[in-house]
């Protein structure tokens, strides 16, 4: 449990690193401050004692406290470049991040650079969290996934202080939409509308979606597949779409599926597509224990051609994703927001843009046919 003194110092260090309190501004009076916590003048002096001893405020004989310029300190205590960059990922260790984050640790690390790595297992508590770690630190450039992309972010000031700190960031597999940053990103639209076109081809018609939709990325795809039906003049039935959360990726998919292979065999679609392949091997799960076969009973189609389209004896049809070859891209765009910064470019002759990956469908034995 925090203590009211950490709990205090915590505040006004986050106010800090989020851009309430600016470079030089004053900050909220003892009073104010005792008044806000229900602490004693004792508490806040010593919680801003120590913020002031560590660089983050100064105080001024008569005036106050004041947010001090940590970029400013900086440059004065060493005038050499850290060649640090962070790399913030929903997460670390498994599915396609791996394979990401080798392709920009490679191409960094070949151009002297660090690279630290943090994982916000999507979720925007952590993700604050780590972008105050970010700020509280030396950095050179950012590459960041962001957190729950479809839904209003409250962490947008810490990256509007990283602007204003001049700390180049960019975004991958997704971006806010307000921040309008650079990224790379896939086409996920073309991906949801492949995949979905796909068996349309193989006469599927009945097709249950199943998109992760506070993430941009599945929201996307549920519009590419929206699109496939339409195009392909095939009713969209609404049952068929299946959109859950983060908090929710390891219940309700299954659980709706469940439900859906517990209707009369009549009303059972021919066929599935997922948001990505992890999902895809969770509803393999339930194919098998229900006794049923890919493709024969039912085809079914993944997404990101992970490790795990190939692993099991079902072959995953999927949509490829660029995963090394992104994290690479990601490392070279974020090296050139650098070297801009330090006026190594022409601005004029060098315009640093957004990269989109176009999809492309893998077909392999999840799919089949559909009989006459």
């Amino acid at each position: 449990m925090k203590t009211k003194y950490s709990i205090v110092k915590d505040s006004i260090k986050s106010k800090v690193l989020e851009g309430t309190y600016q470079p030089n501004q004053k900050i909220s009076s003892e009073s104010e401050l005792m008044e806000e916590f229900g602490v004693s003048r004792h508490t806040v002096r010593l919680a801003i004692g120590d913020l002031v001893i560590e660089g983050w405020l100064y105080r001024e004989q008569g005036s106050g406290t004041f947010c001090a310029d940590r970029t400013e300190n900086a440059s004065k205590i060493t005038g050499e470049k850290s060649k640090n960059i962070a790399i913030i990922t929903t997460y670390i260790s498994d599915y396609i991040f791996p394979s990401i984050i080798r392709g920009a640790e490679k191409h960094l690390s070949e151009n002297g650079y660090n690279v630290m790595l943090f994982s916000t297992n999507n979720n925007h508590e952590t993700e604050k969290n780590v972008l105050e770690t970010i700020l509280s630190q030396k950095f050179d450039g950012v590459i960041v996934e962001p957190t729950k992309s479809a839904i209003a972010n409250p962490n947008i000031n810490y990256y509007l202080n990283l602007e204003n700190q001049n700390i180049p960031y960019i975004m991958i597999n997704s971006y806010y939409d307000e921040l309008d940053p650079v990224s790379i990103t896939l086409n996920d639209e073309k991906g949801g509308y492949l995949q979905t076109a796909h068996l349309m081809e193989l006469g599927h018609k009945n097709i249950v979606g199943f998109f992760k939709t506070d993430d941009k990325q599945g929201s996307k795809r549920m519009k590419g597949y929206l699109k496939a039906h339409r195009d392909n003049h095939i009713t969209i039935i609404p049952n068929n779409i299946i959109a859950y959360k983060t908090d929710e990726m390891m219940t309700k998919p299954l659980e709706e599926f469940e439900r859906v292979l517990s209707l009369t065999n009549i009303e059972w679609p021919t066929a599935i597509i997922c948001y990505n392949d992890q999902l895809a091997m969770k509803l393999l799960d339930i194919i098998r224990e229900r006794k049923l076969k890919v493709p024969e009973d039912i085809s079914i189609v993944g997404f990101d051609n992970s490790f795990l389209a190939s692993i099991s004896e079902v072959k995953l049809t999927t949509i490829q994703h660029p995963q090394s070859e992104l994290g690479a891209t990601a490392a070279k765009l974020i090296l050139d927001l650098i070297n801009d910064k330090k006026g190594e470019h022409k601005k004029e002759d060098h315009k640093i843009e957004s990269v989109i990956f176009e999809p492309t469908l893998v077909v392999r034995n999840s799919t089949k046919k559909l009989d006459a």
